[in-house]
């Protein structure tokens, strides 16, 4: 029987978005680095990286859902899983930042920006449970994720999916539309972290 950190299914589902998180690195850096006058050409490779995002992002709540329906949730899972959500939308963001037929949609500065979010509300984390606060991830935390998630899966999708001029327009405007909201989402979480912590610390020092 399987001991340690992944004797339970939770922590094994972790380890596995992790893995495919990696997965999707190598074919975007491997295969999916070409001009977009190429991108016909390499379909197979696009699609493949589209459907590893979607599996990996997709099972994000499987494995918080099976911890707490079976009491699992452990020190390692609690690290873990955040972890994995951002290496593997941050990296996403990155490679989509650098590939020549994505880089419109992820221009460096908003890259630059969700990243700097990430450190600041993961400094305000460590800070407040080292109180011995909780904070947990609000609704505004769980939006912006999800808008991270379209925009990476659109931007992959229009290179992974061939379509005519007018459907192609369609999901390139749609493309835009989650990107900017991405940065919207992203701000706002972070400033409603802000607000929260200066109650959190308000409170503490009563």
């Amino acid at each position: 029987m399987t001991r340690g950190v992944f004797a339970h299914w939770p922590n094994r589902i972790t380890a596995l978005r992790f893995l495919g998180a990696a997965a999707l690195f190598a074919v975007l850096g491997g295969w999916c680095d070409r001009p977009v006058e190429e991108l016909p050409a390499i379909r197979t490779p696009m699609f493949i990286a589209f459907w590893l995002f979607i599996v990996t992002a997709a099972t994000d709540f499987l494995d918080g859902y099976l911890a707490r329906r079976g009491n699992l949730i452990t020190a390692f899972g609690r690290i873990a899983d955040p972890f994995v959500d951002k290496v593997l939308i941050l990296g996403s963001m990155i490679y989509l930042a650098v590939l020549p037929w994505s880089r419109h949609y992820f221009p460096a500065w908003i890259v630059v920006v969700i990243v700097a979010r990430e450190f600041l509300v993961t400094g305000i984390r460590g800070y407040v449970e080292s109180l011995g606060g909780q904070f947990p991830a609000d609704w505004f935390g769980k939006v912006k994720m999800f808008t991270q998630c379209f925009a990476v899966a659109t931007a992959i999708g229009i290179a992974a999916f061939e379509a005519t001029p007018e459907t192609h327009g369609v999901w390139n405007a749609a493309a835009e539309v989650f990107v900017m909201a991405t940065v919207i989402t992203s701000v706002g979480s972070g400033v409603s972290y802000v607000i929260k912590v200066r109650t959190v610390l308000a409170e503490s020092s009563r």
